[in-house]
């Protein structure tokens, strides 16, 4: 049984807001479609263009441009799973995602912080990465660690591995990364978390860490991105791909057509996800807002984040799909 067979079964049990109707889904979910098949989305990385022309697009390798075929993007979206378990080192603190079941975690990624003890605002540091996890660790209503901070005294390039020890140390939880550079660091990453738990099939069976990777809207996978969703579904570990579209900068002004955009992106990242490995976990993501025109920032508090967010979760509903959305 397909997921669209599925879908049409479908209760209404559990916890939701409906935001839109079906047929409005099915108008973005075309939508999408279209973008993908006509217009593409462009990919930085050789690794990722040579999976996605094996497995069926049509890729320009001269410009990165990869259109998908619709019934590509279908059957990644089938073969990708509905619910997933994003494991803790305590078994008492396991996550499962899918269906209406949910859970709050933190966000990042900082790079200042205002010390609890002066009230002085200084550049994020390891120290403060640790800290940062062992709060979550002891809040009962947040259940998942999301890296939340920079460590801006760490080296660029293993600042994300010294992070990670900060926060391995720091909580039982289950931990999020969304500051990984490229496919090396995310290997490192998850050597480290198979270490904890005893091995790489340990690492499977319970994957205690997750990645979190943001496309570069509109419609770009960047280099690093698009290695750490390949090695995340090689290491059968969860990535959340999570989108920013900024509706009226790197989006339409409308919402519908940004969440057409958000969309695309992560259905873009979805199909390279399954071709790399059929069947491991994704997670679908959102946190995309507005983009403040007189300010020139996109003000992540805006009401309409939230209706994208809303918008962004009925699409994972949609395709029966685990999701992860900013709130406000």
């Amino acid at each position: 049984m397909t997921k669209g067979q599925k879908l049409r079964g479908s209760g209404w049990q559990g916890l939701g807001i409906k935001s839109l109707t079906r047929a409005e889904m099915d108008d973005i979910h075309g939508a999408t479609l279209k973008v993908l098949q006509y217009t593409g989305i462009k990919i930085m990385c050789p690794e990722a263009l040579e999976i996605l022309a094996q497995g069926g697009a049509d890729v320009d390798f001269a410009t990165g441009m990869v259109r998908i075929p619709p019934y590509l993007v279908e059957e990644s979206i089938d073969s990708a799973p509905s619910y997933i378990i994003l494991a803790a080192r305590e078994p008492k603190h396991d996550v499962y995602l899918g269906g209406k079941r949910v859970h709050f975690t933190t966000f990042g990624a900082g790079s200042r912080v205002i010390d609890p003890m002066t009230g002085l605002i200084h550049d994020a540091t390891k120290t403060d990465v640790g800290l940062t996890a062992l709060v979550c660790d002891a809040l009962d209503n947040v259940s998942i660690f999301t890296s939340t901070l920079v460590a801006t005294d760490m080296p660029v390039e293993t600042a994300g591995l010294h992070e990670a020890e900060a926060f391995l140390l720091n909580t039982v939880k289950h931990c999020q990364h969304d500051h990984l550079e490229d496919g090396e660091a995310a290997r490192e990453f998850f050597k480290m978390a198979a270490t904890i738990v005893g091995g790489w099939e340990e690492l499977k069976k319970r994957p205690i860490v997750s990645t979190m990777v943001c496309p570069s809207s509109p419609l770009q996978l960047p280099r690093g991105v698009a290695e750490v969703i390949i090695e995340s579904a090689r290491a059968w570990v969860p990535v959340n791909i999570l989108p920013m579209v900024m509706s009226g900068a790197t989006g339409p002004v409308t919402l519908a057509g940004s969440l057409v955009v958000n969309n695309a992106e992560v259905l873009g990242g979805i199909v390279l996800h399954q071709l790399t490995n059929r069947g491991a976990p994704v997670i679908y993501g959102s946190s995309s807002t507005i983009f403040d025109m007189n300010n020139l920032t996109p003000p992540v508090g805006a009401p309409e984040l939230g209706m994208l967010s809303a918008g962004a979760a009925e699409m994972a509903k949609f395709y029966l799909l685990p999701s992860y959305v900013g709130g406000t």
